[in-house]
């Protein structure tokens, strides 16, 4: 009986074996090391490898090194050791287990030797050479063998890996969070030179009194209201992007002296913007700046996004300092309850002896003459816009909550969306269909929040739903501010492009392949740009 159960067991522990070595390969090569060490016959083809490597490393080693893709490069020392390295924590903590206190110490210290080489590495910007790796190789792998060795229960050892691989997961998740929240910070935040710059203008239109004098005389101006003109609509607080969508727009325009452009910012930018748009020419363009606190009939009894605003629950979720992090960092963004953001709705009341216009974000660049828009049939439509729906996320359950009956009853999920940040707005039939009423019984019906979560788009969605005309996708191509892959040729082509997603132009973590776009629409010789760039 007792030889007939050691039988029974062998195939069982053979088993076992097998899948602790399959679990282990996914961390180490360390097995491979192993091989080396003790099968000497193999030392010709080791020594030709690490020529090859060092070759490698001589040739990249005058450029800047870029440490996550050598981490995970399959040819690496840098790979190995990260790999060894997660292998020797797990038996640090099985050793530990199994009152092991030496071989723990052991592990520990040539983990910690193990860290210090991919830091100096990271530091220093070049790969980890074979004469730095090899040492802290063979010592690992020995003291793996060793650990292996031991013959640790195969089951403690698969429950130590597991609680390892959990830990590691968390980390990971936590780092993605945290690396939102810190992309949503340097997104929302205004680089010091732009600031800098509205500092200098701010001053001068408080000094200048000239200035003011010529604002005055302009917002007379009949060619604000002629409708035989091309009107463009910009909402913002940016002074150096209002001023490229304005330049590049008149800058591809046949007839630019025909635009009109119609700015609303903030009262703290109002003063700049106005300074920077008076002493600069776009080719004779007519340039008109609003400030949205001269908007009197815009109240909490008027308008319910203003009601939300003042509400203490919405101001202490999007501005508290105690927040949440598993709610995704973009639902708290404060511009979503920005006045400017949702001036979009309000255009008929802002400029009520316009018949048509066309709005444009501030984060766009214009390629093409946009005065074909104002010709275009929308038959009977109010909003002119180009759908997004090519990627099947880009429909209406993307952003809406279809699990709530008010949108489930109304709506078909899988309609397509589209985008605003370049949009022709028929005012006319604006007006007629009382477009601006059912935006307020939407966001009135959403002020729990449980329609959608965030922003311009969910209630623009709802609220020319079944009033808006598909544009050609060439009008508008978007995410040049998330998406690197976007094809040469559809940029090329776009009458407008959008930088869409946190990678603004105007920030230090712009996507470079896109930001010579932006960039050649900005006086670069301006003495404001030159003196706040140089200090």
């Amino acid at each position: 009986m007792r030889r007939r159960a050691a039988e029974y067991r062998r195939p069982v522990r053979r088993k076992f074996s097998h899948w602790i070595w399959a679990l282990l390969g996914l961390f180490s090569i360390a097995g491979l090391v192993l091989f080396v060490l003790h099968h000497n016959q193999h030392e010709d083809r080791v020594e030709n490898t690490a020529l090859e490597r060092n070759a490698r490393i001589e040739r990249v080693a005058h450029r800047e090194l870029n440490f996550t893709e050598e981490i995970l490069s399959p040819t690496s020392f840098s790979r190995q050791l990260a790999q060894q390295m997660i292998l020797a924590k797990a038996y640090v903590i099985i050793a530990k287990e199994h009152n092991n206190l030496h071989l723990a110490w052991e592990l520990s210290s040539k983990i910690r030797t193990c860290q210090l080489l991919l830091s100096k590495a990271a530091m220093r910007g070049e790969p980890i050479t074979l004469e730095e790796a090899e040492p802290i190789i063979k010592s690992l792998s020995f003291l793996i063998f060793k650990a292996q060795s031991a013959h640790y229960d195969i089951a403690t050892t698969l429950m130590t890996m597991k609680s390892h691989i959990q830990a590691l997961e968390e980390r990971a998740n936590a780092a993605t969070v945290q690396s939102t929240v810190f992309g949503q910070l340097a997104a929302e935040a205004l680089p010091k030179s732009l600031h800098c710059v509205n500092v200098k203008l701010t001053a001068d239109w408080l000094i200048k009194r000239v200035l003011q004098e010529l604002a005055d005389d302009k917002r007379n101006s009949p060619r604000l209201t002629d409708n035989n003109l091309y009107h463009f609509c910009i909402f913002s607080d940016n002074v150096l992007a209002t001023s490229v969508v304005i330049n590049s727009t008149v800058s591809n325009a046949d007839h630019p002296k025909q635009l009109v452009f119609h700015i609303v910012t903030n009262g703290v930018n109002y003063g700049a913007i106005q300074a920077w748009f008076l002493n600069n020419d776009f080719k004779g363009s007519t340039i008109e700046v609003r400030n949205i606190e001269e908007f009197s009939w815009l109240n909490a009894s008027y308008a319910p996004i203003v009601k939300q605003l003042l509400d203490p629950d919405s101001r202490a979720y999007y501005f508290g300092g105690d927040q949440d992090l598993k709610i995704e960092p973009k639902l708290r963004n404060p511009k979503y309850l920005s006045l400017l953001n949702h001036l979009r709705f309000y255009i008929p009341e802002i400029y009520p002896q316009l018949e048509k216009v066309v709005f444009l974000d501030d984060d766009v660049v214009v390629q093409k003459d946009l005065t074909p828009l104002f010709s275009l049939d929308l038959h009977g439509n109010v909003n002119g816009a180009v759908e997004t729906c090519l990627e099947a996320f880009h429909r209406y359950y993307k952003y809406l909550n279809f699990s709530n009956s008010i949108i489930s009853s109304k709506f078909d999920p899988q309609t397509c969306g589209w985008a605003f940040g370049m949009n022709v707005f028929d005012l006319i039939a604006w007006r007629k269909e009382n477009v601006t009423a059912r935006y307020h019984q939407w966001q009135e019906q959403n002020a729990d929040g449980t329609l959608w979560k965030l922003g311009t788009l969910p209630a623009g969605l709802l609220t020319f739903y079944g009033l808006t005309e598909p544009l050609d996708r060439r009008w508008h191509v978007l995410g040049l501010g998330y998406d690197i892959n976007i094809d040469n040729r559809l940029i090329e082509s776009a009458a407008v492009i959008h930088f869409n997603g946190n990678m603004k132009p105007w920030l230090k973590l712009a996507i470079g392949r896109y930001k010579p776009l932006w960039e050649r629409y900005i006086n670069q010789s301006h003495p404001y740009l030159q003196d706040c760039v140089t200090s």
